[in-house]
């Protein structure tokens, strides 16, 4: 195995990280954005106000895309397990 496969293998990893990873930070942080601005605007300073918001939004996020996201890594895995005997000749 060359050094321009470890550098393949691990964009794709990267990418598939990326990909995994997108929908739940977006997503908190919009939610972590919407929060401040109210927190600044209505000086109320309480710590669940941006906490329990946010771990809402993942919750959410994780039951809408969980199905997309764990089909994904299996591909994934099974992709790179299929690409072993390449690798180790």
């Amino acid at each position: 195995m060359d050094t321009n496969t470890v550098v393949t293998l691990m964009g794709q990893a990267i990418v598939m990280v990326a990909k995994l990873a997108g929908p739940i930070l977006v997503a908190t942080l919009v939610v972590g954005l919407s929060v401040s601005l109210f927190q600044a605007v209505t000086t109320v300073q309480e710590f669940t106000l941006t906490f329990l918001p946010k771990l809402v939004v993942v919750a959410a996020i994780l039951a809408l895309t969980g199905h997309w996201m764990i089909t994904q890594l299996v591909d994934y895995v099974q992709q790179l397990y299929g690409t072993i005997p390449q690798l180790l000749s």
